[in-house]
């Protein structure tokens, strides 16, 4: 893709109040920083996170990890200091505890079974991911062009225009002057 939009809702963090995932904090900016890798124009937005602890300490290091500035552990004092409270810190539990703050109940078997169902339907698309997309005017869209004396000849019609505008004779259409083969669209007659 030419840009991408990476939304970092931090509703997906251990302890939010709402959400129901379990990702660490180390986990969360190491999927920003996966997606930096590819040295595409990136537009990061917030999103969701409902501890307010979670979020500032969510959107500190994923600011440090896009802009390669490293962050320690120990923050400084700021006109925001008071969001990062108890323990003002980045990192508030160790990857260990973060298995404690909500059980996994996922078992192996479980998300393997979820990964072959994502790979099986993926494998079902038609277009590649790598192919360079354009844009492809349909032909059940066509424009209608009558041919007026008073049109302006210093107003030129694109390629496209001129092509549809002739009707061959050896392509048929029905009754309602409407060509098979063009998904029904209605050609002029006049």
């Amino acid at each position: 893709p030419g840009a991408v939009v990476l939304q970092c809702g931090a509703d997906s963090l251990a302890q939010d109040r709402l959400g129901c995932f379990n990702i660490s904090l180390k986990g969360h900016s190491e999927a920003v920083k996966f997606m930096k890798s590819f040295n595409v124009p990136m537009l990061v937005t917030g999103g969701g996170g409902y501890t307010k602890s979670n979020v500032a300490r969510c959107w500190a290091l994923e600011t440090a990890v896009l802009t390669d500035t490293p962050i320690s552990d120990d923050l400084p004092n700021c006109a925001y200091y008071e969001y990062f409270s108890p323990e003002y810190k980045l990192h508030t539990l160790t990857e260990a505890s973060y298995r404690d703050v909500i059980e996994n109940v996922n078992t192996l078997a479980y998300v393997d079974n979820i990964k072959r169902e994502v790979l099986q339907n993926l494998s079902h698309l038609d277009a590649a991911p790598s192919v360079q997309m354009h844009y492809v005017p349909p032909d059940a869209i066509l424009p209608e062009y009558e041919d007026d004396e008073d049109d302006n000849p210093d107003i030129r019609l694109c390629q496209y225009a001129k092509d549809h505008m002739i009707i061959k004779e050896e392509q048929p259409f029905d009754a309602g002057g409407r060509y098979p083969s063009r998904g029904g669209a209605r050609i002029g007659t006049g």
